[in-house]
């Protein structure tokens, strides 16, 4: 068995997952952030209340002939109510204990005799948390001097850490309730943002689903300068496939218009009764032309870029050959065909595109003119010009630019498909050449092109 394979997130769900995952990852982040800064900011109150309460104990000494001596009631209550959370402690030097606060009778005495340090200096103060017993200690030394000389001492309060602990788990359970509420609307904001951002793809596949269904023909919405590279491109792929289709159509009827002169030849070879190997060279000439028709128009529908200017071949023999296959195709209907072919005249380009151009002509002159055709091919320069005429009713004004369009035709009775002249305009326009189309001197219609030449060596 093949595993399934998983169908990929669209972009909203890959930008909705990565911000749940994310946002409550910035927020806890966030959070744990504002805790400490909160705690910190708790304890430097505690610190400070602490150490005036330092300051109170200080200003209450009395030292008297080498004793310390504290009145009973200190400014600060605390110190003289039990359980009051506040305690205070003065040690000598060698840490025999001078004085207590009344408050800190029930404490346990080993607690009370690891309090003196030996660490600090006078000037310097100690600030710490003890979390086992859950107080805070704050110590001061101090160098008393008197008379009797000096003497030095150690200042010692325990503060109850009992609420800082009650704040904390009340701003904790705000804070909670608080980041819960901003992390829910950020995530909804994100939504809309995401849908108000991403509202431009929606409106690109609205557009494609019109193109889709042959609504429009291109993209048309307004979209942001991130997406606009996006849509030209599309624009312009859009536009080569549909031109590419529609060269690969135009050379599909091409290839149809192109066919019929050969299959026409064979076809009138075999009702004219030829020897069997008369009839088999026509056919074999008229297919080795059909595969070379089929190449051409294959190579033209691939061919993107203009013509590149080849070496000059002379157009006289093209237009003898051509005109032999009309004379067989059009022998029930024969005409006088007259012509003035300029040896020396050569054109610049490829065979198969003269041929194409001249047959569709010259076709269309046995096929509309009356009993005359006339052909003119000359050199004028670096101009090769060829007029193809008839002696037909000829094409009036307002219709000459009609014919030229593909599929547009003016007589509907005669055979056709209205694309022999589009092929031609192509072809001339490929060339930077021009297809000209006028009265003819025989009174019918005259199709006048010039084309890039050059005046040939004439055979000796």
């Amino acid at each position: 068995m093949t595993a399934t394979a998983s169908v990929p997130l669209s972009l909203r769900g890959r930008l909705l997952r990565a911000s749940a995952v994310i946002l409550p990852l910035v927020i806890v982040f966030a959070g744990l952030a504002l805790l400490k800064a909160f705690h910190s900011s708790l304890e430097n109150a505690e610190a400070s209340q602490a150490r005036l309460q330092v300051y109170l104990l200080l200003g209450a000494i009395e030292v008297d002939e080498g004793h310390l001596r504290l009145p009973d009631r200190v400014l600060d209550p605390g110190f003289s109510q039990m359980g009051s959370g506040v305690y205070g402690f003065i040690h000598g030097e060698d840490g025999r204990l001078f004085w207590r606060s009344n408050s800190s009778l029930m404490l346990p005495d080993t607690m009370v005799q690891r309090l003196p340090s030996t660490v600090l200096r006078p000037g310097q103060s100690l600030f710490s948390h003890l979390p086992d017993q859950e107080l805070y200690l704050f110590q001061y030394p101090v160098i008393w001097e008197s008379a009797a000389g000096e003497m030095n001492f150690l200042i010692s309060v325990l503060r109850s850490d009992d609420q800082i602990r009650s704040e904390m788990k009340a701003f904790s359970l705000q804070l909670l309730g608080w980041l819960s509420g901003i992390g829910l609307v950020a995530l909804l904001a994100q939504y809309f943002i995401m849908r108000w951002g991403l509202k431009p793809l929606d409106l690109m596949t609205k557009d494609l689903e019109r193109i889709e269904a042959g609504e429009t023909d291109q993209l048309e919405g307004r979209y942001p300068l991130e997406v606009q590279g996006v849509t030209a491109s599309l624009n312009r792929l859009i536009d080569t496939e549909r031109k590419q289709r529609e060269r690969y159509r135009n050379t599909l009827g091409d290839l149809a218009h192109s066919l019929k002169t050969p299959l026409a030849v064979i076809r009138g070879a075999g009702e004219e009764g030829l020897e069997f190997a008369a009839y088999r060279n026509q056919v074999d000439e008229q297919a080795q032309r059909m595969q070379q028709i089929v190449q051409y128009q294959l190579a033209r529908a691939v061919k993107t870029e203009g013509r590149v200017l080849a070496q000059a071949l002379p157009v006289a023999p093209v237009v003898e050959r051509l005109l032999n296959v009309m004379e067989k195709v059009y022998a029930r209907q024969p005409k006088q065909v007259t012509t003035r072919l300029d040896a020396t005249a050569g054109f610049s380009g490829d065979e198969r595109d003269l041929m194409e151009l001249l047959g569709n002509l010259i076709d269309n002159a046995f096929k509309y003119g009356d009993s005359r055709v006339e052909v003119l091919v000359e050199q004028a320069g670096g101009v090769l010009w060829i007029a193809v005429s008839d002696d037909g009713t000829g094409i009036a004004p307002k219709q000459r630019q009609v014919i030229l369009q593909r599929g547009a035709r003016l007589d509907t009775q005669a055979p056709g498909q209205g694309i022999g002249l589009a092929v031609a305009l192509d072809i001339v326009s490929s060339y930077d050449g021009a297809l000209e189309v006028s009265e003819s001197p025989l009174g019918g219609a005259c199709f006048r092109v010039s084309l890039p030449g050059e005046k040939l060596t004439p055979a000796t």
